[in-house]
């Protein structure tokens, strides 16, 4: 189940899309900004005579307002760089990057409106998976990921192939097989995140700049068999297929390919391959005044059926019962007093940030 093939949000403007619940995503996104501007400031200094022009991109973008958080971020940057050094303004081009399916509609209808407030901005989108070639050799400047490089090229084939659930309904046998579990994902995540980085190093120019978040934990942490986000989620279906609402058969092949990292795997890991220096990684607690607007049992519901829902249909079909089912079993799993606030604080993640430079 690769998952360039099914990963991507709730699309549009209604009620379940990611545009309306992705308010913590977005306030992710703006804890970057320092990182970015940095970067920004590095690149014009580097560089013995302005730049002409810049390339940024944006990969696993999403649709809504948060698909030009980044680059905006970026592009607000390089003009105020330019003020500065009292320089024309650049000519910036914008690229932003998802999977196929994400809803790109939205997102081209953001672009026009973002072009017209920024007339030396040349846009576009390149669809596809960012564990492949995006851009040509030595053409961008600027790269930056929120919130998506915890998901996998695919779920662990060694998992598929064995026939070994990912979250077994037994908690006995669950407990035995969790360390082959955390320790098939661990594996998936090193091999695409290395990728990841390879790809990158191609793409970008000598000395050029990578900024990427992602959800992971603490590495005193021990490891949980996924992100907090993923562990609500399969405990809701995991209610939801002992009550026969879900095929039991069906829910012990349903993996989703997300892994949080600790931030030394992270580190571990862009050390190894070698492309890039670290030039800051950051461990942050999830944005606290956010998180205490989205802990209802119904807001909750709302944020996970965002994110996850089209996976969830495509592996057990598109009836909407489904879903409005998932949502009704999670308020109720969430109604006693304080019990989301019990599951959040028993999966406890962390946002891991990092800038990184290419190596020269």
């Amino acid at each position: 189940m690769a998952s360039e093939q099914t990963v991507h949000m709730n699309g549009g403007q209604g009620d379940t899309s990611y545009a309306r619940n992705s308010s913590l995503q977005n306030a992710e996104q703006n804890r970057m900004r320092p990182l970015i501007e940095e970067a920004i400031a590095d690149l014009l200094s580097a560089s013995a005579s302005m730049p002409r022009s810049m390339v940024v991109a944006d990969l696993g973008c999403s649709s809504g307002p948060n698909a030009l958080a980044l680059v905006s971020i970026a592009v607000d940057a390089i003009r105020g760089q330019c003020f500065r050094s009292r320089q024309p303004p650049l000519e910036v081009c914008v690229f932003l990057n998802d999977l196929p399916d994400n809803d790109f509609n939205m997102v081209m209808k953001s672009l026009v409106a973002f072009q017209q407030g920024h007339r030396s901005v040349v846009t576009g989108v390149i669809p596809g998976s960012f564990y492949g070639r995006l851009f040509t050799t030595g053409s961008l400047h600027l790269a930056c990921s929120a919130n998506s490089l915890h998901w996998l090229s695919e779920a662990p084939e060694e998992l598929r192939r064995n026939k070994i659930p990912a979250y077994d309904i037994d908690e006995h046998v669950r407990r035995g097989r969790r360390r082959v579990v955390i320790g098939a994902y661990a594996r998936q995540f090193r091999k695409d995140f290395k990728l990841f980085l390879e790809l990158r190093a191609k793409e970008l120019v000598a000395g050029g700049r990578l900024v990427v978040s992602l959800a992971g934990r603490r590495s005193e942490e021990p490891a949980a068999e996924f992100t907090h986000a993923w562990e609500s989620v399969v405990l809701i279906l995991s209610e939801m297929a002992s009550k026969g609402v879900i095929n039991k058969a069906k829910f012990d092949t349903f993996y989703v390919p997300i892994y949080g990292p600790s931030d030394e795997e992270l580190r571990e890991i862009i050390q190894a391959e070698g492309s890039f220096s670290i030039r800051e990684m950051q461990v942050n607690e999830p944005t606290s005044n956010v998180e205490s607007t989205l802990i209802s049992p119904n807001k909750m519901a709302s944020l996970l059926r965002a994110g996850f829902e089209p996976i969830i249909v495509q592996h057990f079909g598109s009836s909407a019962e489904i879903m409005d089912e998932f949502v009704r079993t999670a308020e109720r799993r969430w109604s006693r007093q304080g019990s989301l606030e019990e599951e959040l604080a028993g999966n406890p993640r962390v946002i891991l940030v990092v800038s990184l430079k290419k190596k020269i």
